[in-house]
């Protein structure tokens, strides 16, 4: 490109204690351009993110924005010189309106004979944020408080905010992780209008179908360096995870043949009213259980009920071919059922605490005498899955929030593994997690099962749900709508059960294996 990029990065280096996160990183993007940054998790595409948000300050290297050389004091400062960023978490306050996120600190005031009373004009407010709003495609009422909104029309008052700084530069970091197909196409289209203005775009994801979808270049790190540019319409998946990862990956999913025995779990009726109706299925020894279905559909509400995070209506369950109870977590731990959840950063981990705390939480009391834990005990004991599962850790002393995601999910599987679990839950275990951590995860459910094992896995990525399953559940509005053998499951079969459309598909329902 000819034209002076609006936002250049050069040399840009950032270490922390025991980590070298930036290496000498240079990168620009664009007025009108579409950027994937990509990289592993501990690629450095955090830190170098922060950086740029002013939540970091660099160790080294220089920062322009057209042209002038910027250096980010903090977010609000960051956001002043024109550059937005938008996070995975939101960063709304969900107990005021939309009108008030987006313009939050930049309230219009009144003038005149109220200016002395620095009141807020309301009326100009919500005026201007329905202008804002309907930029970005949004159907929503400024005055509709946040914590009333879905996660896609969250997403879309962040972007209205970000325009209502007349940002130049807009970060997404995972805009897409917690968006169902339609909500994702939205999101693109809005993505292009943007474009269309004349905006610079930086993506960050790791799906890479929609890399190759709505970017026009893609930049990799790697190890904290930038190995590599592509444009987009000249790349491949492959060349991408070759970057990435630094060696070729054929194929993702590597399912191996695993020996599948007598059931070890089995639940029939299991309903909790409103939510999830007459679920009935059963896990075997060394099976992999796929759990497929759209936003809402009630996978998580299911397991949620068998962990006993939720209190059931009706149903029961067996373990072992004996009929259990489950009222609380506790419970379930303690007849060897483990859960990994959806949201690992608030449900899974105690982000402000160390690797080792985090992995032997619910282990305390195994490792604890007369109140008082036996360090060295079970510093030997979590060693070992650092090992096995490859956590990369400083050391077990480090703090879990300053991990990547996918040493962060390494942690909760390994929490869950100290239990010797007969039954594991992962509910969306890759999800935000980088290729080479996603087939490392896919190698130890393998292993897992190996062990004899029962593994239910949900997923909404449907390469995942397909290569890694030996059957498939698939749910719609709250009730099993098929189970598909392996052989037989193709993803338009899936869709169409989990679209309410099995008119559609010729896949009799096959039921094989139910609780009686």
């Amino acid at each position: 490109m000819n034209q002076e990029p609006v936002l250049r990065v050069e040399g840009v280096s950032k270490s922390f204690p025991g980590v070298q996160a930036l290496k000498n990183v240079d990168f620009e993007v664009y007025r009108g351009e579409v950027v994937a940054l990509l990289g592993e998790n501990g690629a450095g595409k955090s830190t170098l993110m922060k950086i740029l948000a002013g939540a970091y300050h660099k160790d080294s290297g220089h920062i322009y924005l057209n042209g002038h050389e910027i250096r980010p004091r903090n977010p609000a400062h960051s956001q002043e010189l024109g550059i937005a960023t938008i996070y995975q978490e939101f960063t709304l306050t969900l107990n005021q309106t939309a009108a008030a996120n987006i313009f939050m600190g930049r309230e219009p005031r009144y003038g005149g004979l109220l200016k002395p009373f620095n009141l807020v004009n309301r009326r100009k407010m919500e005026r201007d944020a329905a202008e804002l709003l309907q930029r970005v495609r949004a159907r929503i009422d400024p005055a509709a408080l946040v914590g009333e909104l879905s996660v896609a029309e969250r997403q879309q008052v962040e972007i209205a905010k970000a325009l209502a700084i007349e940002a130049q530069v807009i970060i997404m970091d995972e805009p897409t992780s917690a968006l169902g197909a339609d909500e994702t196409r939205s999101l693109f289209d809005i993505i292009r209008d943007l474009r269309a203005r004349g905006l610079a775009i930086i993506f960050i994801t790791h799906r890479l179908e929609e890399v190759l979808e709505i970017s026009d270049r893609i930049i990799v790190l790697r190890d904290g360096e930038r190995v590599g540019t592509l444009k987009t319409n000249e790349a491949d998946a492959e060349q991408i995870i070759r970057l990435m990862v630094g060696r070729n990956i054929d194929d993702l999913f590597l399912k191996e043949t695993v020996p599948i025995t007598e059931p070890v779990l089995a639940v029939q009726g299991l309903t909790r009213r409103g939510v999830v109706e007459d679920v009935t299925f059963d896990l075997k020894r060394g099976e992999i259980l796929g759990f497929a279905g759209l936003i809402g559909a009630g996978r998580t509400e299911t397991m949620r009920l068998i962990f006993g995070a939720d209190r059931k209506d009706h149903g029961y369950i067996w373990l072992d071919g004996h009929e259990i109870e489950i009222h609380s977590p506790e419970d379930a731990m303690l007849h060897g059922i483990g859960l990994v959840p959806e949201d690992r950063a608030n449900q899974g981990l105690i982000l402000e605490n160390t690797v080792l705390f985090n992995m032997i939480m619910p282990m305390l009391k195994r490792f604890s005498r007369s109140g008082w834990v036996r360090r060295a005990l079970a510093r030997r004991a979590a060693g070992e899955y650092v090992s096995r599962l490859r956590v990369r850790t400083p050391s077990m002393e480090q703090t879990v929030k300053n991990l990547s995601g996918g040493n962060q999910q390494k942690v909760v599987l390994a929490k869950w593994l100290m239990v010797n679990p007969k039954v594991l839950i992962l509910d969306e275990p890759t999800r935000g997690i980088d290729v080479g951590a996603k087939a490392e995860i896919h190698q130890l459910m393998v292993e897992l099962a190996k062990q004899g094992i029962g593994i239910i896995m949900i997923s909404s990525e449907m390469p995942e749900i397909l290569a890694m399953s030996d059957r498939i559940v698939v749910m719609h509005e709250g009730r099993i709508a098929a189970i598909l053998n392996r052989e037989e499951a193709t993803q338009e079969r899936i869709m169409a059960y989990a679209s309410g459309q099995s008119h559609l598909t010729n896949t009799k329902l096959v039921t094989e294996g139910h609780a009686a």
